[in-house]
């Protein structure tokens, strides 16, 4: 890794200009095509037609016409002349409640899996860092049903509980927070620990050696120097855990219960099932927008905060 950043250094600025813009114009135009897309169709009105690409510029009356509603309906809408919480705020709050706790979960279990990958012995990486991406080389929805198999009520789970005499009846543990919970950990962990490997394998253990030379206890010198430096690590791998979570609809529509609806699923409910296209695209719009928002304002403080300490 070295040894290629070097080289990409000795690359002239136009070279670099290439190697960086080419990768950044391709996520721009796949990200921006569809955001405006979306975009155009949210402030689209419909009326008793069934066409969510309707033009907005009325060329009779010379007016372009914006349908707002679909935005104001998914934060407030008016009952008994006051404004009352929509399910679609439940369900953004639900997302981002069940998306944090699932970078958390990830980040506990991922952290020190992470730290022992990258202190193992440099022959044992490979085959550690394989046990880490192998799910990747299986279906996304073969694993996801997998986890069906394990926690129904006649699953692998409870029929070893039975068996060990632990339980006496099968445990609802399928169709609940916990099993979308479960799931979603599961299928984002490889997403924290190879952000975090990267960031923990670079670190220079003459570090904590100096820590337990001034007398530091090994869990001093680790909350005090592995976790600050790994800190690059932690936040790039919960942001990779965290966005994709939000917009979740696969696992809590296979594990979840009916009371677990997230904003992916009451996407695809106005979407499809509805046929209320302006509306699910506001809703998406929206979500993007309370995702991409906050992390811009994140990126732009530590920068200015680096820009001053230097």
């Amino acid at each position: 890794m070295r040894l290629l950043s070097d080289r990409f250094k000795r690359l002239p600025a136009p070279g670099r200009r290439f190697v960086i813009g080419v990768p950044m114009a391709w996520l721009l135009f796949f990200f921006m095509l569809p955001f405006l897309v979306l975009l155009y169709i949210s402030f689209v009105d419909m009326g008793n037609d069934i066409h969510p690409f309707k033009p907005l510029w009325d060329a009779q009356a010379g007016v372009l016409r914006l349908k707002y509603e679909n935005y104001s309906s998914i934060f407030s809408s008016a009952e008994g002349g006051g404004l009352v919480q929509t399910i679609y705020v439940e369900a953004y709050l639900r997302s981002l409640a069940y998306a944090l706790c699932t970078a958390v979960f990830c980040l506990l279990l991922g952290y020190p899996f992470a730290y022992a990958i990258a202190r193992s012995a440099p022959a044992v990486r490979p085959a550690l860092l394989m046990m880490v991406m192998l799910p990747f080389w299986t279906s996304f929805l073969l694993r996801v049903y997998a986890w069906k198999g394990i926690l129904a009520d006649q699953g692998v789970l409870n029929r070893l509980m039975l068996a060990l005499g632990l339980v006496h009846e099968p445990v609802q543990m399928l169709y609940t927070n916990v099993s979308m919970l479960v799931g979603m950990t599961y299928v984002y962990l490889p997403f924290m620990v190879l952000p975090l490997y990267a960031t923990l394998v670079k670190l220079d253990m003459r570090l904590l050696e100096a820590a337990h030379d001034l007398g530091a206890s090994p869990f001093k010198a680790f909350w005090l120097v592995t976790v600050p430096l790994s800190r690059a690590g932690i936040i790039a791998g919960f942001m990779l855990v965290f966005i994709p979570a939000v917009g979740e609809f696969v696992i809590p529509s296979l594990l979840g219960g009916p009371e677990n609806i997230m904003v992916g699923r009451v996407v695809w409910d106005e979407m499809f099932t509805s046929n209320n296209w302006p509306r699910a695209s506001a809703l998406a719009v929206s979500m993007i927008a309370l995702i991409v928002v906050p992390l811009a304002l994140y990126y732009r403080s530590a920068a200015q905060s680096s820009l001053h300490k230097a």
